[in-house]
């Protein structure tokens, strides 16, 4: 009898083990799991895994409680949808405010609801990849907002911007998001570019280890973490320097510098272990990003070894049809995309029916398919939704926006401030008796933040103003005046601007752009503003910059220089402060303005941060990862353009305003004593470089050593001086440190004429100094022996 009992149970168990579906067992290996699933799966529903839906309309949002709405139920039941973008982002373009939209513990309950429908109401129970925008902080309400990548890149310091993708991978996990669209490694080489705000500036150097920093800040050690998101890379490739800076416009690259420029920040990226990469809206030599299987296949994956999924940007596979015109059909726009190896659709109607239609015609085969699919499942499995879907709302409320965040956003935003010039006028006593603060970014919180920001309430932001009244005390006078616009002329109070100034020790005039989006604009479907030029006397908002916002020149809008030259004619010393997601032209203010300050997009804390610089509680070390030039005519003007060296024109000089790497501070910084000694084996080679440096102020401070590097003689064609490795040093009144940094073989190396990566034997000259023409010391060395790296795609 008990033995029977004992086979009736053991018989109970191995049918409930059998039952239960292979790819539901934690303990199987993540291919199995794949495997089992695809196995189980109909066309319809591998094709809805790889679309991504615009996910701010699929929740609806009642007085207690968040549920999935009927589109979302409609999307899922009919289209088997697999990923959501932007669920949680609030803006102008969604519609959704402070009032409409998800706080953090409402936003974590949004989520739960929308995997508990997908897990609990579908066949098969697969969760949902939520991705979301997190370029300086997660696009959400209530979250930390950091200062955009062209500030943070300003830090020159990755360890600290590690720290940041960190604090922003929290906050938007907590509330249920997997993906952080980020970092976007385009170089920027094009001011009037509308994007230059996202990215990390000129430089591939700077980009890469800008880049390698957010992807390990995201996705940290352990993607089951609960606290790490997947990194997504934007925009592959070469999308920051289109013609005429016209957004998604047509680009113009040799293959050659394609590979020595703008693929590097992408490969040492994908090399940290990224694990998302979106596509470019432009075309390369002909063909268009989202359809290049060089690549998305060739490249990326058998040479550099990629292992995590591609994804469109919003609506570029529908562009193969509407705006490149390769493709006469959406079913032959999905064709060419899934067959170069572009994975995921973001926009919901690049793939679906099209991609359908094309595999019903024969035009993709169906293991083309399950690879894409089983790389968007992949993931899935190794972030554990499959057993853990859901966040804890009570976690999120208290993790999103914390002290140790908002701390962090003033740091990276004092790291970030630029001093430009300093004629003796700053850092600014605490004890004057009066302080002017004019301009249209002295106190308007939405202007310091950039794009691809949330609403925000006012208590969480600090402006210019606020920040220089926390730091006075109740005996100065500070008296506000906006003066200006940034862009509307129709009002304006410059006869008070100029009666503050002239009533003030000190004026501290705010000027720049402005990204911040306004529910006036008209959006275009992937989200860039459709922009008009401005005609007649009717308002117009500060915009002139973020996604879509070109410019023809770069001169500062509106009545802005008309109100600095007024402030300036009055002799009271001025300081400028300047807010902005761009290069501007800086000449009149460069040449009459005393004390300039580069902030950006400082964030949240910008005020603070600003403040801190101003009056001497936090020694500027930022430097410029972006050339600042003097014309439009001189464009490009990036300081690492190949040689020949470029000549003046007749009306000015070559070189930019400010270079590449410029930064000034309160301290005096020395360089000696440079060091350089090379050891070379077969196949490879190391240079060490040492060098001295000390602070002669009598303030502590930063100083960041840079080390150019030029091939003397080369096969090809190169630059010279390229920015191969940096350090900020933190060094004390009077102290002095011993900087060592080391290059090797890929620091060297070039593409020679058969498109080989070499290393040449020759002279190479080393300088190290403060910015790319602030080189301090020099000397050379030379490499024996020829080093093969390996060949460049062709």
């Amino acid at each position: 009898m008990i033995k029977s009992i004992i086979l009736f149970i053991s018989l109970t168990c191995s049918t409930a083990a059998y039952a239960q579906p292979l790819y539901k067992n934690s303990k199987a290996a993540t291919s199995e799991r794949v495997n089992d699933l695809l196995g189980r799966m109909t066309v319809e529903e591998k094709v809805g895994q790889l679309s991504t839906l615009l996910g701010w309309e699929m929740y609806d949002k009642q007085p207690k409680k968040v549920t999935t709405s009927a589109a979302f139920r409609k999307a899922v039941d009919e289209r088997h949808i697999g990923m959501l973008w932007a669920t949680l982002r609030a803006d102008p373009w969604t519609q959704k405010t402070l009032t409409t939209g998800l706080n953090p513990a409402l936003a974590a309950e949004a989520t739960n609801a929308l995997q508990k429908y997908v897990v609990e109401k579908t066949r098969l129970g697969i969760p949902l990849l939520l991705a979301e925008e997190c370029p300086h902080g997660h696009m959400a309400i209530g979250t930390t907002v950091f200062p955009t990548s062209i500030g943070q890149s300003s830090t020159w310091n990755p360890a600290l911007i590690q720290r940041m993708a960190t604090a922003i991978a929290a906050e938007a996990r907590v509330q249920g998001a997997h993906i952080g669209y980020g970092p976007v490694l385009d170089l920027a080489r094009e001011p009037r570019w509308s994007r230059v705000e996202e990215t990390y500036g000129e430089d591939p150097v700077l980009n890469s280890q800008m880049g390698i920093a957010m992807v390990k800040g995201f996705q940290g050690d352990n993607l089951k973490s609960g606290v790490n998101v997947i990194s997504t890379l934007k925009h592959f490739t070469a999308y920051g320097v289109p013609e005429g800076g016209h957004n998604g416009g047509s680009i113009s690259t040799g293959h050659r510098e394609l590979h020595q420029s703008f693929l590097p920040p992408f490969q040492a990226a994908v090399k940290a272990g990224a694990l998302s990469v979106m596509t470019a809206y432009n075309s390369i030599d002909g063909v268009p990003c989202s359809s290049n299987e060089f690549l998305l296949s060739d490249l990326l994956r058998k040479q550099w070894g990629f292992n995590g999924f591609t994804v469109s940007d919003l609506g570029s596979i529908s562009g193969l049809v509407s705006s490149h015109k390769v493709a006469a059909t959406p079913a032959d726009a999905a064709a060419l995309a899934i067959n170069a190896g572009l994975d995921a659709d973001l926009s919901g109607y690049g793939y679906d029916k099209a991609l359908l239609d094309a595999l019903k015609a024969g035009q993709v085969k169906e293991e083309v398919l399950n690879e894409a699919v089983s790389r968007v499942l992949r993931l899935k499995f190794e972030m554990g939704l499959f057993e853990n879907p859901y966040v804890d709302a009570k976690k999120a409320a208290k993790l999103v926006r914390n002290t140790n965040h908002v701390q962090l956003a003033r740091q990276v935003a004092q790291e970030s401030v630029v001093l430009l010039k300093n004629e003796e006028v700053l850092p600014l006593s605490k004890n004057l008796k009066s302080i002017a603060v004019i301009g249209p970014n002295a106190d308007n919180m939405y202007n310091q933040l950039g794009d691809y920001t949330a609403p925000q309430s006012e208590s969480n932001i600090v402006t210019v103003l606020k920040g220089i009244q926390n730091k006075v005390g109740a005996n100065t006078k500070v008296n506000y005046v906006k003066g200006c616009a940034i862009r509307d002329t129709t009002a304006a109070n410059i006869v008070e601007a100029v009666a503050a100034a002239r009533n003030a020790e000190v004026a501290v005039v705010v000027l720049g752009g402005s990204s911040a989006r306004d529910f006036k604009t008209e959006y275009q479907s992937t989200g860039a503003a459709t922009v008009t030029a401005a005609a007649g006397a009717e308002a117009i908002s500060d915009m002139e910059s973020g996604e879509g916002y070109d410019r023809a020149t770069l001169d500062l809008l509106g009545k802005q220089l008309e109100l600095l030259q007024a402030v300036v004619k009055t002799g009271t010393p001025v300081v400028v402060v300047l807010i902005k997601g761009r290069p501007l032209n800086l000449n009149w203010m460069a040449a009459h303005v005393p004390a300039i300050l580069d902030a950006w997009y400082p964030g949240q804390e910008g005020g603070n941060a600003i403040a801190d610089v101003l009056f001497g509680d936090y020694n500027p070390a930022g430097r410029l990862p972006i050339s600042v030039p003097k014309h439009v005519g001189q464009l490009p003007v990036y300081y690492n353009a190949k040689r020949p060296a470029p000549h003046d024109y007749v009306e000015t000089d070559a070189k930019p305003l400010y270079s590449f790497g410029h930064g000034l501070s309160y301290s005096k910084f020395d360089y000696s004593q440079l060091e350089v000694s090379t050891a070379e084996e077969q196949g490879s080679i190391q240079v060490k470089v040492q060098v001295t440096v000390k602070n002669n102020g009598s303030r502590d401070g930063d100083e960041v050593v840079q080390l150019y590097l030029r091939d003397n003689v080369s096969s090809t064609v190169t630059p010279a001086k390229q920015l191969k490795k940096f350090q900020r040093v933190h060094l004390k009144a009077g102290e002095q440190k011993t900087v060592e940094l080391e290059l090797n073989a890929e620091d060297l190396m070039l593409l020679d004429t058969k498109m080989q990566w070499v290393v040449e034997p020759g002279k190479f000259t080393i300088m190290v100094g403060a910015s790319s023409e602030d080189i301090r010391l020099t000397t050379e060395f030379d490499v024996q022996n020829a080093i093969q790296l390996s060949a460049a795609g062709q």
